[in-house]
Order: C-alpha cells, then sequence, then structure tokens
C-alpha cells in the first residue's frame, strides 16, 4: 500500500469508534437521546488525564500518556465493546491484541503504536498505569452525569447480566444509587492511588454536573 491508502485505512478503521456505543450503558439501559461512543469516552480519558496532572502534579510524560490513551481502545474497531461482564480479561486480550496487530500491518509507525497499546494492557511504567486509572475512573464520572440526568431506572432492568454480579449486588444495597455503586466498585476493583480515591469520593458526595452546568464562555 501506499502512504496514502495506509493513512486512509487508519483513519477510517479508527473513524468506526464514533459509532460503537459503549455497551455498559447499552447494558444498564440508560435513557437519552445521545450515549456515549467509545469514540467520546476516548476524549473524555484524555480530558481527565490533563487535569489529574495538572492538579496532582504527576511525575509522568503527559504526551505519552495522551498517545497512550488514544490508541487504548483500537482492538474494538474489530471485536466491539465487550466489558468484563461478557469475556474474560485473558479471552479478551487475546482477540483484542491480535485485531490490533492486523489494524496497525503497513503503517510505518505501526509496530512503536503497538508497543504503546500493549504498555497500556501491561500497567507496567508509571505511564501506563496513570492511563489505565483515568480510563477506569472516567467511566465512573460518566456514570456519574448519567444519574444526574435521571437516565438510569434501576426497577427497568430485567434483560441486565451486569446486574446480577455478586458484587453490583453487594453494592447496590437499598438507598444506594446507580453511580455510587459504581464509583464504589471502581475504589474496590482498580488500583486507583489516593488522588484518584479523592475524586471519586467527591462525585459520590457532590452533583458534578450540576455544579459546573452554568460555566459558560463569555
Amino acid at each position: 500500500m501506499s502512504k496514502e491508502q495506509n493513512v486512509i485505512k487508519y483513519y477510517v478503521v479508527c473513524n468506526r469508534l464514533k459509532n460503537i456505543i459503549r455497551t455498559g450503558w447499552k447494558n444498564w439501559n440508560v435513557q437519552r437521546e445521545r450515549i456515549e461512543s467509545v469514540a467520546e469516552h476516548i476524549f473524555g480519558v484524555q480530558m481527565l488525564a490533563i487535569a489529574m496532572k495538572s492538579e496532582y502534579q504527576y511525575d509522568v510524560d503527559i504526551m505519552k500518556v495522551l498517545f497512550m490513551i488514544a490508541v487504548h481502545e483500537l482492538g474494538e474497531t474489530v471485536i466491539g465493546d465487550l466489558t468484563q461482564f461478557d469475556i474474560s480479561k485473558e479471552e479478551k486480550e487475546k482477540i483484542e491484541h491480535e485485531a490490533v496487530s492486523k489494524i496497525l500491518d503497513g503503517l510505518l509507525d505501526g509496530k512503536e503504536i503497538e508497543q504503546l497499546f500493549l504498555e497500556f494492557d501491561s500497567h507496567s511504567t508509571k505511564e501506563a498505569m496513570f492511563a489505565y486509572q483515568c480510563d477506569k475512573l472516567e467511566c465512573d464520572l460518566q456514570c456519574k452525569l448519567y444519574d444526574e440526568e435521571g437516565c438510569v431506572d434501576l426497577n427497568n432492568q430485567e434483560e441486565n447480566k451486569t446486574m446480577q454480579n455478586k458484587k453490583v449486588q453487594e453494592l447496590l444495597k437499598p438507598g444506594v444509587s446507580w453511580s455510587t455503586m459504581w464509583l464504589l466498585f471502581g475504589q474496590q476493583t482498580y488500583p486507583y492511588d489516593d488522588n484518584f480515591k479523592a475524586v471519586s469520593n467527591y462525585a459520590i458526595m457532590n452533583n458534578i454536573g450540576e455544579k459546573n452546568k452554568k460555566l459558560k464562555l463569555k
């Protein structure tokens, strides 16, 4: 292929992420005119990474982090958005890594990009761990925003297999909101450091969307 063909091929494949709706929101029957796509999730993770780096002064290469986040969902262009409740981590990694290798085949920087993707998955560097925490927390913060809009009815979840998960059931006690359950789930499931836990706890205790609704450019 020519360089021009490689550019177009890669762009068109990645463009699919604009139309792949995040599976978790579909599973929970989120009622909203527009539901987040995988591409929008990637954007959200990058913006969260910028804010976390700014306020907590992490010793990370933020440009590497942003690049890593940009490509961390490449495999979903082929395999779709599979959640931890749909497939084992090992099986997902296997098919996702195979997909990424094929997507990047032919690009001059393909191997370099693939290594960043694999580094993210391994959580083996400070940049990868920082990016991973941003990826997981972003999902829970988006959940909080949907919850504040009243997009989820916990009494309308007959087909939701995720709700049958043991940990989800333990956390979703009477009186606990959908988003609080997910924020606590994140804290108990992922390797959040104290700063990520602090932001998560802030979201539990505050209406994050309402507080910033009036923030407009003059």
